[in-house]
């Protein structure tokens, strides 16, 4: 009995001091800032992806661009004969 006793007042310990812990980080920002910090690392991670997304569309239209350069260039040559 007395080992559930100290075990229940340690446990009723450490959410007080979390909870400490959470309160005077809150008041400094420092919580905010780790908010903050994750919200950017977000749009960063979006923002190399949109990048990711545009270069293969680039390189698609590129591609199709010298396709249609071959293409023509084959037509040109077969009326010329």
């Amino acid at each position: 009995m007395t080992r559930s006793i100290v075990r229940n007042a340690a446990a009723g310990l450490l959410t007080v001091t979390l909870a400490t812990v959470t309160l005077v980080l809150s008041g400094c920002g420092l919580a905010e800032t780790g908010a903050v910090a994750a919200t950017v690392a977000a749009s960063k991670a979006d923002e190399a992806k949109q990048a990711k997304q545009t270069e293969a569309r680039m390189e698609q239209k590129i591609n199709e661009a010298y396709k249609t350069a071959a293409d023509q260039r084959h037509a040109a040559e077969a009326a010329s004969q």
